[in-house]
């Protein structure tokens, strides 16, 4: 794939106010998931739930390209038919995850580093085959006491440029994912200092290593206070303060920011995108969406292991893309919408 058809492909990632189904939670993430509506976490349970959220008729109208799992990207529908199939047939993106999860970083108490360079070649060129046309790596910062350090950011943002490098030469579009937890008491100020330098950081090392921005799609956090944070901050604020700080620290090459929900609940991340679409005719991007549990939340409970569930939960998880789609046009008017 050259440099003008992984442009086409970020470009159509973006596009028609569509965004992103995240559904490549590891083994361990899903099981506790799957566990949270009392199904048991085997291979085939995986299958059965995402096979569900892939049939979704319609799904095409909303969503523009879901995130695979190794494992999912890999496995058959109960009928014989690849999952991948299931996907592309809607008229929807596979992509993938290709980093192999977030580590303790030497050297530094309560900060992480993503794994998964070593042989990552190797996989893009098997993940292409496999029918992705682009791939995600999530960098883990973590505000605390004295963190986030420089040199964690540092470590993180070279890692994520290798990662986007690497993606781009073997065909894939990279989503560029460092997201700065809301996990904390933080304030909405202390993350708006953290998300900046580390966005600072990411575009130095993309420009760096050569990474052609028109194709890649960054995927970062909202500026949102910290969960145990007293200090709440209102749908206006959270939007004024992201587009402040995007507006700041990224390139106006890059086609679109996906944002995640980073534990935010359904409505909440709907809404804070609603609001910066509203205020988006000065930026130079796409603002859309790359959700996981902002999207399944409700599909999973509804659905709960039965197949009898699957038109219902099916139904939610479409209602939800609905919404989410509204909000890139400025156009969602809450959950009677």
């Amino acid at each position: 794939m050259n440099l003008d058809e992984l442009a086409s492909v970020a470009q159509a990632m973006v596009a028609d106010n569509k965004g992103l189904l995240a559904a490549d939670e590891s083994t361990g993430t899903i099981t506790k998931r799957l566990a949270s509506v009392g199904v048991e976490s085997t291979e085939e349970n995986r299958r059965d739930y995402r096979e569900m959220l892939f049939r979704s008729d319609g799904l095409n109208q909303y969503i523009s390209g879901v995130i695979l799992y190794d494992e999912t990207i890999r496995q058959y529908a109960a009928d014989g038919t690849r999952l991948t199939k299931l996907i592309t047939e809607q008229g929807v993106l596979p992509g993938i995850k290709v980093d192999t999860g977030a580590k303790s970083l030497a050297g530094s108490k309560g900060e992480k580093v993503t794994e998964g360079l070593d042989g990552l070649f190797d996989r893009v060129t098997e993940y292409v085959e496999l029918g992705a046309k682009f791939a995600k790596w999530r960098g883990v910062i973590t505000i605390g006491d004295s963190i986030p350090s420089a040199y964690c950011i540092n470590v993180n943002a070279h890692a994520l440029a290798r990662y986007a490098r690497i993606s781009q030469e073997g065909g894939l579009v990279p989503i560029v994912e460092p997201e700065v937890l809301m996990d904390g008491n933080h304030t909405i100020d202390r993350c708006a200092e953290a998300t900046e330098l580390t966005l600072e950081i990411v575009f130095s090392e993309l420009f760096a290593q050569g990474v052609s921005l028109e194709g890649m799609i960054l995927k970062p956090n909202m500026i949102i206070p910290g969960k145990d944070c007293v200090e709440k901050a209102s749908v206006e604020e959270v939007a004024v303060r992201t587009l402040k700080s995007f507006r700041r620290k990224v390139p106006a090459a890059v086609p679109g920011i996906m944002f995640l929900s980073g534990g935010q609940s359904e409505e909440d991340a709907t809404a804070h995108l609603n609001a910066m679409n509203a205020r988006n005719d000065l930026c130079p991007w796409a603002l859309s969406y790359s959700y996981g549990r902002a999207l399944q939340e409700s599909a999973l409970k509804t659905w709960g292991g039965n197949t009898a569930n699957n038109a219902n939960a099916q139904r939610r998880l479409l209602d939800r893309a609905r919404l989410n789609s509204a909000a890139c046009a400025a156009q969602y008017t809450g959950e009677a919408a």
